[in-house]
């Protein structure tokens, strides 16, 4: 019996994501650089676990040089995207990140991760003692649009493999029960400037941008189109 996570350690991912979503990458990177900038962050040891292609890692060695940056995924198909980037100064490595590194870093970034892990709350409460931070990037793939449709939802399982489904509560409450403290959080208007968008998702985008406009948060729950970067830190009674 196969299990969710193997077509990533076969060429089943890459069957139907032939760009591994690089296109997307400066897009996320510019995100997570602004949330850290935000909160005042300096970088010196930055890693990323599900690094896909990556893009990310790269761009964010662009833009703050100074960092070190290492990034693992267990796909052995990521590895020909590596290869296009061996000058850029980051550490590529196929396999398990808890096997393989024993490390402490500044943050460690899960970008459209979570919801292909087979337990969540295990995969984050193993992770959370081996950062000061994280920066988790979720697709808010639940909506009373999606529900209702559920192609959207049946579309994203059998495309990316999304095993998990999130609104921004549940994300939270997720984050909680996982012992991690919410630093900060914003949207990411992906419905409006995501580089992969679709055309109905361009032909929605007026109707997402006027409920939006009357209530973030509800226009979200009903029609979807957003993501969310979040930065977490273990509770602090937890760290003491």
């Amino acid at each position: 019996m196969s299990l969710p996570n193997d077509k990533y350690i076969t060429d089943d991912y890459l069957d139907h994501n032939p760009s591994w979503d690089i296109e997307d990458s400066s897009w996320k990177a510019g995100h997570v650089n602004r949330i850290v900038s935000d909160n005042h962050l300096i970088l010196k040891h930055v890693c990323e676990v599900g690094c896909g292609a990556g893009g990310v890692l790269v761009s964010l060695k662009e833009m703050n040089p100074e960092a070190s940056y290492v990034g693992y995924d267990i796909a052995p198909a990521a590895v020909n995207f590596w290869k296009k980037s061996e000058h850029a100064g980051v550490d590529f490595l196929l396999g398990d990140f808890f096997e393989l590194d024993s490390n402490h870093y500044d943050v460690i970034l899960l970008l459209d991760v979570l919801e292909h892990v087979v337990d969540p709350h295990q995969f984050l409460t193993e992770l959370k003692t081996r950062a000061d931070y994280l920066v988790i990037h979720f697709p808010l793939d639940l909506s009373v649009v999606s529900v209702f449709r559920e192609r959207p939802l049946l579309h994203v399982r059998r495309k990316v493999g999304h095993i998990h489904y999130f609104t921004k509560g549940l994300a939270f409450e997720l984050l909680k029960e996982c012992g991690m403290e919410v630093v900060d959080w914003r949207y990411t208007e992906a419905a409006f400037n995501a580089p992969q968008r679709t055309l109905k998702t361009k032909f929605f985008s007026w109707v997402r941008y006027f409920a939006y406009a009357l209530n973030k948060d509800v226009g979200v729950r009903l029609f979807g189109g957003e993501t969310m970067m979040v930065l977490v830190t273990p509770e602090r009674e937890k760290r003491q």
